[in-house]
C-alpha cells in the first residue's frame, strides 16, 4: 500500500513539475515538455503530452505555447477532458511546407470532441501556404486535399479569440458538428491570389457567433454550408475575398437545411461578391430559410447583393434543370456603398422552386464605372420592396 502511495505521489509531483498554478488554472507549458523555439524541431509530441496532462486534470487547466517560433506537424488535439481547458498560443506556430507529410483531406491542427474549450492568445498559426498557391493549385482535386489550418470538430460551449491564422494552404478554419462556439477578435490573412482559402467555413453546426474580426483572403470570408443553424455574424471586416456566402448548396444528396443566418454591421471592401446565397442548378433537394443581411457597407464590391440559383463556376452544369433548393424568408436591409459591377443587385431564383418572401429595404448602391447607373437583374422572383431603392429593384 505504501509503495502504491509513493508511486502515485511521485507521478503527481512529476506532473506538477511541468506545470505552474496561476489564477486558479494549472499551466502546462509545452517548453517544459521539451518543445524548442528554433522553428525547426517538431513540437507535436511535447504538445500532445502537455494536452494529455491538462485534459486529465480534474480542475481547470491551460496548455501554453509561449513566445517564440515553433514547428508543428499534423496533429489532432482531442477530448473529452475532465474540466474546462484553455489553449493559449503566444508564439508563432509554423506548418510543414512539404505537403506529402499530410494525410489527404485532413487538417493541419484539429481540435475535436471538447466542451468548455477556449483557444486564445495573440499567437499566429502560419500555414505557409505560398508554396502551393498559383500553378500548383489549378487542379481542384489537388487543392481539396491540401490541409486546412484549423479544424474544429464537435466542439461545444467554447470560444476562439484573439488568434491569427495566416496563409493557410486551403481553408483557414473549418467547423463540423459544433454547437455554441464563438469566434471573437480573430484575424485571418492570406493574399487575394490564394485559391480556396476560405476564412471560416461552417458545416452542420449551430449557435455559431463570429464577431469583431478581420478576414482577408482569396476566397469567401465566411462560407456557410448545409446543416448550419443560428449563425450570427457581426462587425466583421471582409476583403479582399469573395464576400460572405451561404452555399453553394445542393451539390450532394441528403444535405441538411440551412436555417437562421444573420449577417449584420459588416464592412466589405474590394471583394468579388458581397452577401450572397448560391445553389447549384440540377441540384439535390433542400431548403435555406430565415436569412437576414442588415446594416452592411460595401466599398467597391462586385455583385453586392446576390441570390444565384444557377451557380456554376466552371460552366460544367446542366442549366436546363433548375435548382431544387427552396429559398424563403430572406431580407436585405440598409445595404449601402459602391459597386464595382453595374449589376448591383442580382436575384436569380429557381424556376422549379422560386424564392419566396424575399424583402429588400433601403438599398443605396452606386456604380463606380462609366457604363451608366447601377442596375438590378431578377429572375423567377417577386421581392417585397420597402424604403429607398437605388438601383430600382426588378423593374
Amino acid at each position: 500500500m505504501g509503495l502504491k502511495l509513493n508511486i502515485a505521489t511521485t507521478s503527481l509531483l512529476l506532473l506538477l513539475a511541468s506545470a505552474a498554478e496561476v489564477s486558479g488554472d494549472i499551466i502546462f507549458d509545452v517548453t517544459k515538455y521539451g518543445a524548442r523555439t528554433d522553428g525547426n524541431s517538431d513540437i507535436s509530441q511535447a504538445l500532445l503530452k502537455a494536452w494529455g496532462d491538462a485534459c486529465s486534470s480534474p480542475v481547470a487547466s491551460t496548455v501554453m505555447i509561449p513566445d517564440g517560433t515553433y514547428a508543428l506537424g499534423q496533429i489532432i488535439i482531442a477530448g473529452p477532458c475532465k474540466a474546462p481547458i484553455n489553449f493559449v498560443v503566444q508564439g508563432t506556430v509554423m506548418a510543414p511546407v512539404d505537403t506529402s507529410r499530410f494525410r489527404a483531406e485532413a487538417g493541419w491542427i484539429t481540435f475535436q470532441q471538447s466542451d468548455q474549450f477556449t483557444l486564445s492568445g495573440d499567437g499566429v498559426f502560419d500555414g505557409q501556404g505560398k508554396i502551393v498557391w498559383g500553378t500548383k493549385c489549378l487542379s481542384s482535386a489537388y487543392c481539396n486535399q491540401l490541409p486546412i489550418n484549423l479544424r474544429f470538430n464537435f466542439i461545444t460551449n467554447s470560444m476562439v479569440k484573439d488568434i491569427t491564422s495566416r496563409d493557410s494552404k486551403q481553408f483557414h478554419i473549418n467547423l463540423l458538428g459544433c454547437k455554441n462556439l464563438t469566434f471573437y477578435n480573430i484575424v485571418i490573412s492570406a493574399p487575394e491570389e490564394s485559391l480556396n482559402t476560405d476564412g471560416i467555413h461552417i458545416g452542420r453546426s449551430s449557435g455559431i457567433n463570429i464577431t469583431d474580426s478581420t478576414i482577408e483572403t482569396g476566397d469567401d470570408c465566411v462560407s456557410i454550408g448545409d446543416g448550419s443553424e443560428q449563425i450570427n455574424i457581426q462587425r466583421v471586416t471582409c476583403g479582399p475575398g469573395h464576400g460572405i456566402s451561404v452555399g453553394s448548396l445542393g451539390k450532394y444528396p441528403n444535405e441538411e437545411p440551412v436555417v437562421g443566418i444573420s449577417v449584420k454591421n459588416c464592412t466589405l471592401t474590394n471583394t468579388q461578391n458581397g452577401v450572397r446565397v448560391k445553389t447549384w442548378p440540377a441540384s439535390h433537394q433542400g431548403t435555406a430559410s430565415e436569412m437576414h443581411f442588415e446594416d452592411i457597407v460595401m466599398n467597391n464590391v462586385g455583385n453586392p447583393i446576390i441570390i444565384d440559383q444557377e451557380y456554376c463556376p466552371h460552366n460544367q452544369c446542366n442549366l436546363k434543370s433548375p435548382s431544387r433548393i427552396k429559398i424563403s424568408n430572406v431580407s436585405f436591409r440598409n445595404i449601402r456603398g459602391t459597386t464595382s459591377t453595374q449589376v448591383a443587385v442580382k436575384l436569380i431564383c429557381s424556376q422549379g422552386v422560386p424564392c419566396q418572401d424575399v424583402e429588400l429595404g433601403d438599398i443605396n448602391l452606386e456604380y463606380n464605372g462609366n457604363e451608366g447607373p447601377a442596375m438590378s437583374q431578377c429572375k423567377n422572383i417577386k421581392p417585397n420592396l420597402l424604403g429607398a431603392q437605388l438601383p430600382r429593384i426588378c423593374s
